[in-house]
């Protein structure tokens, strides 16, 4: 049954857990009867003949990847049953019948745990869809916004004029009056050159072709951006 469903050893081997995710789930499926301890046996023939001499360190793959989804509840714990039994949950089975696990692996590029809760809100769920464009804007639309709150300033001040009014060395009301007058001025050019240059969608001109990795990048530039206005 593992040769069934998944990919050579040597591959598997080789996969985060979110990547080896989608094979474990498919196997639990099949079995039937969902328990870690199906696989930290070594009494299964079936394990055995495909993991051969990888054995010990497939079998702790698995457990990573069965953890995982856990985390992401497509596996939970089987109501009237002790112990480690679990059932695949609705979201398990919709990515089973749909075959797609590509929103929740880029979901691993972004855990919610680290971002800001307003990231976390409105900007995930648009990078989860693939509309990297419009989640790169609300998350600098977000500092954006903190800014002009944070610094009590009027609904008319945005862009790249509100974070050098806010980030004036000398005038600003969120400048940090301990850093240097070229710690201040710097601080002003973090602000505004990042507002300036991924706020407007328009001027990342490269979005239509940006991979997952880039857009989680831009996202938690923001993400640290709104982390230093908490300071």
């Amino acid at each position: 049954m593992f040769k069934e469903i998944f990919p050579p050893i040597e591959t598997a081997l080789d996969m985060e857990p979110e990547e080896l995710a989608p094979f474990v789930l498919k196997h639990l499926k099949k079995i039937g009867n969902i328990n870690r301890n199906n696989y930290t046996s070594d009494k299964s023939v079936g394990i055995r003949e495909y993991a051969r001499e990888h054995l010990e360190e497939f079998q702790k793959r698995l457990i990573e990847a069965f953890i995982w989804l856990e985390r992401e509840m497509f596996i939970a714990p089987k109501p009237g049953t002790m112990g480690e039994w679990r059932f695949i949950t609705r979201r398990g089975e919709k990515v089973l019948q749909d075959e797609d696990f590509t929103a929740y692996v880029k979901g691993s590029l972004l855990p919610s745990e680290t971002l800001h809760p307003i990231l976390a809100r409105k900007v995930k769920p648009l990078f989860l869809r693939g509309d990297y464009d419009t989640a790169i804007f609300q998350a600098f639309k977000a500092v954006e916004v903190q800014v002009r709150k944070k610094g009590r300033y009027a609904n008319s001040d945005i862009g790249v004029s509100l974070m050098r009014k806010a980030f004036h060395p000398k005038t600003g009301s969120l400048t940090n009056t301990q850093l240097e007058d070229s710690e201040k001025q710097a601080m002003s050019d973090l602000f505004a050159g990042a507002i300036g240059l991924f706020k407007n969608p328009v001027s990342h001109r490269f979005i239509d072709t940006i991979s997952p990795e880039d857009a989680a990048d831009l996202i938690r530039f923001a993400n640290f951006l709104l982390k230093m206005l908490e300071v």
